[in-house]
């Protein structure tokens, strides 16, 4: 969750301008690459062109499931959504990328922490964060039991 917090109305972000009105955002750095991005389509909308939010939670999940296998050396199985919160509507033809970082590790289990940040396709290109998440994850064996994550 590296970045810095800012409370201006507009901050430049690469080609496009950060909304923060009304809203702590923190900005993933520059250097820092998306683990996911992806652009809902309108089967994940409802007719006024919001996305459902299952939707979204899934999207979170595959993307927190990424460093967490990585770590653990193979599968892993979520046990645990431990916070989520929906900054801002997502919106049909949003570009949302997703960045995934593990911010504990257990015996057998990974915590990480999942922003989603989407870009306004709009007539001005605009960057907000739109969602936050915590999940845990458990690493498994080929019988899906609980194994031991391995040292680094």
């Amino acid at each position: 969750m590296a970045g810095s917090t800012t409370r201006l109305s507009t901050v430049i972000y690469g080609t496009a301008t950060l909304n923060t009105e009304n809203h702590d955002t923190t900005l993933p750095p520059p250097e820092r690459r998306a683990i996911l991005r992806v652009m809902p389509q309108p089967s994940d909308a409802n007719l006024h062109g919001d996305v459902f939010g299952g939707w979204i939670m899934s999207q979170v999940d595959i993307a927190g499931s990424i460093p967490a296998t990585r770590r653990a050396g193979g599968r892993v199985a979520t046990i645990a959504v431990n916070s989520f919160t929906f900054k801002q509507p997502v919106f049909v033809g949003d570009l949302l990328s997703f960045y995934a970082d593990i911010i504990k590790v257990g015996t057998t289990s990974i915590t990480i922490s999942v922003e989603v940040y989407a870009e306004r396709q709009r007539m001005e290109a605009e960057v907000v964060k739109v969602t936050e998440a915590i999940l845990t994850y458990v690493a498994t064996d080929d019988q899906r039991k609980r194994r031991a994550i391995p040292p680094v």
